[in-house]
């Protein structure tokens, strides 16, 4: 066997961080040398509702819960059946976060040596790339008499860990379960099991201190993965190495895909200002340049603000720039490529006489009468043609769709211009919000993510014009 004693265990949940959700349903076997001596189960009332999602998932209703017991009133016999017992789960640490939750909440400690299934089977068959319990079930013929219920992933468990027992040496085992029985990298202050609660999915992910106040906030096409590398010793630099000495709680919100979770990260970066999103965050000031033919002395370009207003009122823009040294680094580079007079298009004061990247034959001399207005701005506009704000492609809307999968989530963005006017997860929510749009407002984040998401062909085969 795995080790002289062993209790399997698991539990079902309201939901997936160990901190905030609560227990709904344990079970647990009891093994010794080999042998179950004990077979316990109950549900739990986990003192809060159930969301919908999860009843329709596990099966659980607030009505099964309503008159089970409480967690405190079932803490002693959860603590007799571990007594000198490895705690064997599925992804171990999000069990074991739970009951170490649970405990805490009732002013008690818990601790045990923890073995995760899933890093048993990931050391024991590398060959295979899923090792979730369905994928077990299904590789190994095990039988599970209710999936997603606790008793019967609990059995699957027991079954699973006879069936390694009884075909890999000892030594090949033993190592394999040193390596399902390591704690992975985690900041100090984080409560147990947190991480694993993170799903493999799509989202938005939230890292807090010890305040309200988010140190950080990220997206990811699979947040597990994404923030355990955070907390990876072998991996993580040295700015994120002072950030896993901050973080005290981890927030996620799951996303049907990865335009969602970039458009969600951008709204919420405005929204919250995390400490250390400062390049995401800085975007309250974002001017575009427009030319101005009327101005025949001094500059031609004049700036206009872009975040905050509507597209439809804007005239043909040039760039967008959160600072006049962006805006001026942009301008020189295409006035020493193309000839510019740096006073005419504005990043040089203007004066008498000619400039002085004219006296270096930088400047084809507008400044000093040797060239006419009109030739100058020929030339500029055709170069500034690099620069402008991109044409939006449609008449008016389109519905961007997602999909993912194995979470079996869905979304629909309403953009138009450039401008999110709302996400919502059900069709039938599409009509509504086109009967009363929110109104367009430029923001310079959504519109980089949009670009660069409609200039693939994933993302314009997603698009629906309306």
């Amino acid at each position: 066997m795995l080790a002289p004693k062993l209790a399997f265990i698991d539990v079902e949940t309201t939901g997936a961080n160990p901190v905030v959700d609560r227990i709904t349903e344990i079970a647990i076997l009891r093994v010794e040398d080999g042998e179950l001596v004990e077979r316990w189960s109950s549900l739990v009332n986990p003192g809060r509702p159930i969301p919908p999602n999860i009843q329709s998932l596990v099966g659980i209703s607030d009505a099964m819960v309503a008159d089970a017991p409480a967690f405190s009133e079932l803490a002693d016999g959860i603590r007799a059946l571990f007594d000198d017992c490895v705690f064997v789960a599925h992804n171990a640490r999000f069990d074991y976060g739970f009951i170490k939750n649970e405990f805490s909440r009732i002013g008690e400690t818990f601790d045990a040596p923890v073995l995760c299934t899933v890093k048993l089977s990931r050391a024991l068959f590398p060959q295979h790339h899923r090792h979730g319990l369905d994928a077990l079930i299904e590789r190994h013929g095990l039988v599970c008499t209710a999936r997603h219920r606790a008793m019967g992933d609990t059995e699957a468990l027991h079954q699973f860990a006879g069936l390694i027992a009884g075909q890999f040496e000892r030594d090949v085992l033993d190592t394999a379960i040193v390596k399902a029985m390591k704690a992975p990298s985690r900041p100090a202050g984080l409560p147990e099991g947190v991480l694993e609660g993170l799903p493999e999915g799509p989202g938005v992910y939230l890292f807090y201190g010890e305040n309200d106040l988010p140190l950080y906030i990220g997206k990811s096409v699979s947040l597990r993965s994404r923030v355990m590398g955070h907390f990876s010793s072998d991996h993580r630099s040295g700015k994120e190495a002072k950030l896993a000495q901050q973080v005290r709680r981890v927030e996620w919100q799951q996303t049907a895909g990865e335009l969602g979770a970039l458009l969600l990260e951008a709204r919420l970066v405005i929204e919250k200002k995390p400490a250390e999103n400062r390049q995401l965050r800085d975007t309250d000031v974002v001017f575009g340049l427009r030319y101005d033919p009327a101005r025949k002395r001094g500059p031609v370009l004049v700036r206009e603000l872009l975040n905050g207003s509507d597209p439809a009122d804007w005239e043909v823009l040039y760039g967008s720039f959160r600072t006049k040294k962006e805006a001026d680094n942009a301008l020189r580079e295409l006035a020493i490529l193309y000839k510019l007079c740096p006073r005419r298009i504005g990043i040089e004061p203007w004066g008498d006489g000619a400039c002085l990247a004219h006296q270096m034959k930088r400047c084809a001399g507008v400044c000093a009468g040797k060239e006419d207005h009109a030739a100058h701005d020929e030339r500029l506009l055709k170069v500034l043609e690099s620069l402008r704000i991109r044409r939006w492609p449609w008449p008016g809307p389109v519905a961007i769709r997602e999909h993912h999968a194995e979470s079996g989530r869905s979304a629909v963005h309403l953009v138009d211009r450039w401008c999110l006017l709302g996400s919502v997860t059900d069709e039938s929510e599409l009509a509504g919000l086109l009967e009363a749009p929110p109104a367009r407002v430029f923001e310079l984040n959504t519109y980089r993510i949009l670009l660069r998401w409609l200039d693939t062909p994933a993302g314009r085969s997603a698009v629906t014009p309306l």
